[in-house]
């Protein structure tokens, strides 16, 4: 039988040897093992996350009378909170209407006019009861440890808890506590949809990411000058 062009190129040809399994039960064992290893390594920083975090989570309901609430970013849509956002500034507006927090701090991504995740975040916030002079905005939270270390530099913030999706909010609490932020994390609710498997699978290399950050400590994206907006709000009358 002839194959086509195509259809040749798509087999193995001489010189792709290294696609063929090793042919020795030494060299099978060998490889075997060096795979197991890989996998023990590339799980071993979602552990550090569950061991370090573990007695520092739960809902709404467990969280401690901490005046500052920080919430992430978790995309817009149509310039409003995508319901994994919308999500947790619920669990925040919940927070403060039960008087187990005083101010919010959201932080997200506003690298471009027209995406402003805070603004958003700010808006909706309003909408469900917390008064705006309660709302700081972080505009400069790019990612999970941005957040974490303005929130400390930036914003004077000591202890807060911490409201985010399950599979994110360990490293959260990992990421603040490196950062200088002694924190509880609050895992609110989320519908088991293609997002929250997608956001599981990711945790587990993000979680090797959080680790080199903890252990370097690297500055954020964008620190500039410390801003008051914190103090102020605390100072506030409720």
């Amino acid at each position: 039988m002839k194959w086509t062009g195509w259809a040749r190129r798509l087999l193995p040809s001489k010189g792709t040897a290294w696609l063929r399994l090793p042919r020795t039960r030494k060299v099978q064992r060998r490889t075997a093992q060096a795979v197991m290893a890989l996998c023990v390594l590339g799980l071993l920083p979602a552990t550090w996350l569950f061991v370090t975090t573990d007695d520092r989570i739960g809902t709404v309901a467990d969280a401690p009378r901490t005046r500052v609430a920080m919430v992430f970013g978790a995309g817009l849509w149509r310039g409003e909170p995508s319901p994994y956002l919308a999500h947790r500034l619920d669990a925040a507006a919940e927070l403060y209407r039960t008087g187990r927090i005083e101010v919010v701090l959201v932080t997200g991504d506003n690298s471009r006019e027209e995406y402003d995740e805070p603004d958003a975040m700010r808006a909706y916030l309003k909408k469900h009861g917390v008064p705006g002079r309660r709302i700081v905005s972080d505009y400069a939270g790019f990612d999970t440890w941005d957040s974490c270390v303005r929130a400390k530099k930036i914003f004077g913030v000591d202890r807060a808890v911490l409201i985010s999706q399950g599979f994110h909010i360990r490293r959260a609490v990992a990421l603040c506590d490196a950062a200088g932020v002694s924190s509880y994390g609050v895992g609110v609710d989320a519908v088991h949809d293609a997002t929250w498997y997608y956001g599981g699978a990711r945790e587990v290399f993000a979680a090797g990411k959080a680790a080199i950050d903890s252990a370097f400590q690297p500055d954020p994206r964008f620190l500039g000058a410390r801003e008051p907006g914190v103090e102020r709000a605390l100072a506030s009358k409720r």
